[in-house]
């Protein structure tokens, strides 16, 4: 049965240690019954091969293009600092700010 991180963190302490007794790479989850939640789950994903870090697929927009106008504006933002202009300093963490939520919109659940 394949699993992701993110229902194995919505399981209980005991659900885990169940799946820890039972999985293959024993020596990914040794000393299972003393480990708490907080160290479990690594091991436990190691042990299982499931990735421990949840990726949410972008749907709707070409993601690596606008996280190189970030880049580009992060720039000018660097730039607004050194130069002590606040107005354009406002204007491009604005426009940074619009793209990154832009990105979060179309984040597939």
């Amino acid at each position: 049965m394949a699993h992701t991180y993110h229902e194995l963190k919505g399981k209980t302490i005991q659900e885990l240690r169940e799946l820890a007794k039972a999985a293959e790479n024993q020596e990914a989850v040794q000393g299972y019954s003393q480990m708490n939640k907080e160290h479990l789950l690594p091991a436990l994903c190691k042990a299982l091969g499931v990735p421990i870090h949840e990726h949410h697929d972008v749907v709707g927009i070409d993601k690596p293009a606008i996280k190189a106008q970030i880049r580009e504006l992060k720039k000018k933002r660097d730039a607004a600092m050194e130069a002590h202009d606040a107005g354009a300093l406002k204007v491009v963490r604005r426009q940074i700010h619009r793209l990154n939520r832009q990105i979060r919109a179309h984040v597939a659940p």
